[in-house]
């Protein structure tokens, strides 16, 4: 696994300064959106400069930034992890698909626990971010760790300062196993965070950041980010019971179940999916483009991007623990959106 993580933090590493650098030449691309792909999309945007000699200029500013970007037509893409609804897309003239598979992980900054070590059930999890639960010793989560000793430590919750994917996401997981968090905040890309000591950061890198700055926190980030930053995740207890942790096959099997085209633009919740071994906070990251574009050429080349991804940068998906679409679904992705999108 250090290997692993090694060659994952290089490969972020170099990613990130190549997208850093894409203002300093003609990108032929524009993307903007959700912090939750960005490591991927910066692998790929690599692996296809080396392919192809055409870049991508991707800024990872939130969900909703993404959103809001491809309704002023400022770029080629614009992707969120919270899909637009079908009705939305059918206003805006707009495409939705999915991308790619990854997964939401709590994270904390508790001393003396390694990654993993540490159980929660979805009730408890929900009630530390309503603030019910607001020391770690807590009994409840103590009940969960039989042996363990738990810091007399307050729980200081952070959370997206930004509208974000990663929060409905996450928001949406709580939603269904706590009716306590479905009364009192609901699911959404912001919404109004209830515990009493809770600060805020920007982008599962500000997040990241917070967690492991402030002593007792607990956070929410996308996996990939858990492995660049070395965070403590925690298990969590899935639908059939059973602790998990969070990986590429955890999220495979949270997804195998998706019916992806019961949903107009795709946008299916994985949530607390059903099965032993499946991560209960998975979830897709989607693309959303014009029917119509305004810029034909740009728009034919981010298909021509994501077709090249999907072909060949499942090795890549797999090496950053996201999960690559499977064949039999980029290929219905193909003939079904693409197709939607006048070249």
């Amino acid at each position: 696994m250090s290997s692993k993580r090694t060659f994952i933090k290089s490969v972020a590493a170099a990613a990130m300064a190549t997208l850093a650098m894409g203002s300093a030449f003609a990108a032929d691309i524009t993307g903007a959106g959700a912090t939750f792909p960005f490591p991927m999309y910066a692998k790929w945007a690599e692996g296809y400069k080396a392919a192809t000699g055409n870049g991508l200029n991707y800024q990872s500013i939130g969900s909703s930034g993404g959103i809001r970007q491809i309704k002023a037509k400022t770029v080629t893409f614009g992707a969120t992890d919270a899909p637009m609804s079908g009705e939305d897309l059918d206003k805006e003239g707009l495409v939705q698909f999915p991308a790619i598979i990854g997964g939401t992980v709590p994270v904390a900054n508790l001393e003396g626990f390694k990654p993993g070590e540490l159980r929660l059930s979805g009730p408890v999890l929900a009630d530390m971010f309503l603030g019910k639960i607001a020391n770690w010793n807590d009994a409840k989560i103590a009940a969960l760790n039989p042996g363990k000793k738990l810091p007399d430590q307050s729980i200081t919750v952070v959370h997206r300062a930004d509208g974000s994917g990663t929060t409905f996401n996450f928001t949406d997981y709580l939603n269904v196993v706590s009716k306590d968090w479905a009364e009192k905040v609901g699911k959404g890309a912001a919404v109004k965070w209830p515990a009493p000591t809770s600060v805020g950061g920007k982008g599962n890198e500000g997040v990241a950041a917070n967690v492991n700055r402030v002593k007792g926190a607990l956070g929410y980030v996308e996996y990939a980010y858990v492995k660049k930053n070395n965070m403590t995740f925690l298990q969590l207890q899935n639908a059939d019971g059973k602790y998990v942790s969070p990986d590429d096959l955890t999220f495979a099997a949270a997804a195998a179940g998706a019916d992806w085209f019961s949903v107009p633009g795709m946008g299916v919740s994985m949530v607390n999916a059903k099965g032993a071994t499946s991560w209960p906070i998975s979830t897709a990251s989607f693309i959303l483009m014009y029917k119509q574009p305004a810029d034909k050429v740009a728009s034919a080349e981010a298909l021509k991007f994501f077709d090249w991804a999907f072909s060949n940068g499942k090795k890549m998906a797999e090496d950053l623990d996201y999960v690559p679409l499977p064949d039999a679904l980029t290929t219905q992705i193909r003939a079904k959106v693409f197709s939607q999108i006048q070249k």
